[in-house]
Order: C-alpha cells, then structure tokens, then sequence
C-alpha cells in the first residue's frame, strides 16, 4: 500500500500561542476549535502538525518531539529565522520557543541538524533527506569533543553538560583551527543558560581571533 502518512500530535499550553509561533515559521492554520477540547492543525507545504490542548501544562517538562526530514536544512533554517526575527525581533536563541543553528551531529551519521523548541516545549528535530558530502573527520581532542557537547546539548538537551565538556577542553587547547568553532558554540550554550557576559566575552574572543560571528549570534550579544 502507497499514499500513508503520519500527522504528529503534539501537546501544547495555548494553541493560540502555538498558532502565533507557527505562523511565523510560515505555517497556515487549516483547522481550529476550542470545544469540546482545544484543537490546532497547522500546514507549511508538505509539513502538517495537529496540536492539542493540556491545561495545566508545563513545556519545560514536555516529551513532545518529531523528526522533520527535508531536502535542504540550511534553506529551511534561513526561512525559519527570517520569520522569527520579523516575529520576535530577533532569533529565539534561549528559552521556550528557541531555535538552534545547524550543526552536524555525530550520532545522526554527521547530518547537520536543528533544533525547533516550540512554545509547548515541543522539539523538532531537523535533518537533510539525502546523506550529506562526507567532511573530515574530527581528530583534534577539541574537535572530538565539540562533536560530544553537540550530542549532548542538541540531541539530548543535557546544556549543562555540553558546556562542561568544552569548558575543560578549551582550557586544554591551544590555539589551533577547532577552537573557533568550539568557541562558537559555547557561546550558543552561554546564551542558551542566559548567561550574556560570558557569551559576550566569547564574542570578543573570537572577534579578536579574526572569525566573523554569525548574524543570529551577534545579535543575541547586542
């Protein structure tokens, strides 16, 4: 048989909160009630989610996840913050809703992946539908231990972690190639834990280095 699909079913606080998100990541509602029980269908192309109210709810405590699988995630990525920002006035870095920056991940065979966090603390993993053009391996101790921290802070949600693994390799690094991108992404994790002088101080860091800071961070450290 041909012609399934699935529709995730998500739970969420508010679906008129949910639907607000949702439009700005260019989904259009194509069904809402609110008797007998709160109920939101939202489309983007061949992407559809349904939403059902909880009250009470808390999203920090939520298990809702789905995986998305598109052709291009960093065509995909640049729609998305395009609409946030226009929303938000700048990209949801921290926090419920968030979004995450596109990073290859070693336990989804090196896919470069992002993160969505919707306001119902639902996670939206997604990655390209084709295998990507194989890069270097990671061999430096610093690189080996970005691509742990970026399991462990993207794939498993453990922050804390992900930043004790590159804090204690950075102080053992020297000032090769990897530490840029280390750098980069323990700035995302000092956002992400709302600490901004520490994220500002790795902005200038790496400014110093000469590396040029991706627009949705230098923003954030604003």
């Amino acid at each position: 048989m041909a012609d399934e699909k699935t529709i995730p079913l998500l739970p969420c606080p508010s679906i008129d909160e949910t639907e607000d998100f949702y439009r700005a990541l260019g989904f259009t509602r194509t069904y809402r009630q609110t008797k007998p029980n709160p109920y939101l269908c939202v489309r983007r192309e061949d992407l559809e989610l349904h939403f059902f109210g909880m009250d009470p709810f808390d999203p920090a405590d939520s298990y809702g996840s789905c995986l998305v699988i598109v052709p291009d995630t960093g065509a995909l990525f640049a729609e998305f913050a395009a609409g946030l920002r226009e929303r938000y006035g700048k990209l949801p870095l921290a926090g419920i809703p968030r979004i995450t920056r596109p990073r290859k991940r070693k336990n989804q065979d090196n896919l470069s992946g992002f993160t969505v966090v919707d306001p119902g603390g639902n996670w939206l993993r997604i990655f390209p539908a084709k295998p990507e053009p194989a890069g270097a391996e990671a061999s430096s101790p610093l690189a080996k231990a970005l691509a742990n921290a970026v399991v462990q802070g993207e794939s498993r949600g453990e922050t804390a972690q992900a930043i004790r693994i590159l804090d204690t390799n950075l102080a053992k690094a020297g000032p090769d190639d990897d530490r840029a991108e280390a750098l980069l992404y323990r700035a995302e994790l000092a956002l992400r834990v709302q600490d901004h002088d520490r994220a500002r101080e790795i902005v200038a860091e790496l400014t110093g280095m000469g590396v040029e800071i991706p627009e949705e961070l230098a923003e954030a450290c604003r």
